[in-house]
C-alpha cells in the first residue's frame, strides 16, 4: 500500500507544470466553459468579415424592422441592417477594446507598480498618490467625465486637420470614437493594476532569493525584471481576465449612454440604446445583444476564478 502511495507520489512528481495547471483549471466547470466562450468571442472578433452574412454597414431600407428569418436569422434594424452581423462585427469592437485597453493599463501598472514596490521611498509615494487621485472619483463617473469632455475637443480638431492631412472622412469613420473610449478607460483602469503589483513587491523583494541575487550583484533592473516580477504574475493574469470583462462593459455602458462607439460602427451597448424602446414589439433586438454581453462578462470572470484556483498555490 505505501509502495503504491509513493508510485502515485512520483508519478505526480513526473508531471510537468503545465499538465498540473491544466489538471486543475479544469476542474473548475464554469472556467472551462467560461475558456470556451472567450476563445469564441475572440475567434469571431477576428474573423468577423467572413463570419458575417452582410457588413455592418449595409442598410436595406426595403426590409426595415424585419423578423427573424432565412434572410436575416436575427432580423434587421429600423435602417435594415441585419442584426446578425452586427453582432459579429460587435464582437469585433469589444474584443479590439478590450485587448488595447488592458494592454495599455498593464504596461503602465507593471512598471510603476513595480518601481513603487521595489524603491519605495519617494517613488512610492508619488505613484500611489497618483493612483489615490483617480481612486478619488467613482470609477464609472470619471470614465464619463473624461469621455465626454475630450470626444467634442477632438472631434472638432480631427475635423480641422483632415482636409490639410489629406484624411477626408476620418471623422466620420469613427475612430475618434475608439480613441476617447480606449484613452478614458486607459487612464482610469491602471492604478488598480499598479497597487496589485506593488503589493506583490512589497512582499517579495524581502525574500531570500531576491537577497541572495542583490547579494551577488545582479542590477536592479535584472531584479524587478528576472526575479521578483515572474512570481508576482500569477494575480496579475487572474486580474488581467477580469478586467477585460470589465473594460467590455465599461464600453458597452459609454456606448449605450452616447458617448462611447456609435453607429454605423457597431457596439453591443449602443445596440441595446437604439432598440429598448421596441422592447415591447421586438424583444429579440435586446435580448440577443444583451445576453450576448452578459455572457462575455461572465465568462471573463469565470476564467478568472479558475486562473485563480490554478496558479494560487495555497488552494492546490
Amino acid at each position: 500500500m505505501a509502495r503504491a502511495e509513493a508510485m502515485v507520489g512520483l508519478e505526480a512528481v513526473r508531471r510537468p507544470p503545465r499538465f498540473e495547471f491544466w489538471r486543475r483549471f479544469f476542474r473548475n466547470r464554469l472556467a472551462a466553459a467560461g475558456l470556451i466562450v472567450v476563445i469564441l468571442m475572440f475567434f469571431t472578433g477576428a474573423f468577423a468579415p467572413y463570419l458575417a452574412p452582410y457588413s455592418h454597414r449595409a442598410q436595406n431600407l426595403q426590409a426595415v424592422n424585419q423578423p427573424p428569418s432565412l434572410a436575416h436569422p436575427l432580423g434587421t434594424d429600423e435602417l435594415g441592417r441585419d442584426l446578425l452581423s452586427r453582432i459579429i462585427w460587435g464582437a469585433r469592437t469589444a474584443c479590439l477594446v478590450a485587448v488595447i485597453v488592458v494592454s495599455l493599463g498593464l504596461s503602465i501598472g507593471v512598471v510603476m507598480g513595480s518601481l513603487a514596490g521595489y524603491y519605495g521611498g519617494w517613488v512610492d509615494t508619488l505613484v500611489m498618490r497618483v493612483g489615490d487621485f483617480l481612486f478619488a472619483f467613482p470609477g464609472m463617473l470619471f470614465v464619463l467625465f473624461i469621455a465626454a469632455t475630450i470626444k467634442p475637443s477632438v472631434l472638432a480638431w480631427v475635423k480641422r486637420v483632415e482636409g490639410p492631412l489629406g484624411l477626408a472622412g476620418l471623422a466620420r469613420s469613427g475612430i475618434v470614437d475608439y480613441l476617447v473610449v480606449i484613452f478614458a478607460l486607459s487612464l482610469v483602469g491602471w492604478p488598480g493594476m499598479a497597487r496589485l503589483v506593488r503589493g506583490q513587491f512589497l512582499s517579495l523583494r524581502e525574500q531570500e532569493f531576491v537577497v541572495a541575487a542583490r547579494a551577488a550583484g545582479a542590477s536592479p533592473g535584472r531584479i524587478i525584471f528576472r526575479h521578483i516580477l515572474p512570481n508576482a504574475l500569477p494575480p496579475v493574469i487572474v486580474a488581467v481576465s477580469v478586467g477585460m470583462g470589465g473594460v467590455i462593459l465599461s464600453e458597452a455602458s459609454l456606448s449605450f449612454l452616447g458617448i462611447g462607439i456609435q453607429p454605423p460602427n457597431p457596439s453591443w451597448g449602443a445596440m441595446i440604446h437604439d432598440n429598448y424602446l421596441f422592447w415591447r414589439t421586438r424583444p429579440h433586438m435586446i435580448i440577443v445583444p444583451g445576453g450576448v454581453l452578459a455572457a462575455v462578462i461572465f465568462a471573463f470572470n469565470f476564467l478568472g476564478d479558475g486562473l485563480n484556483e490554478a496558479l494560487n498555490p495555497q488552494r492546490r
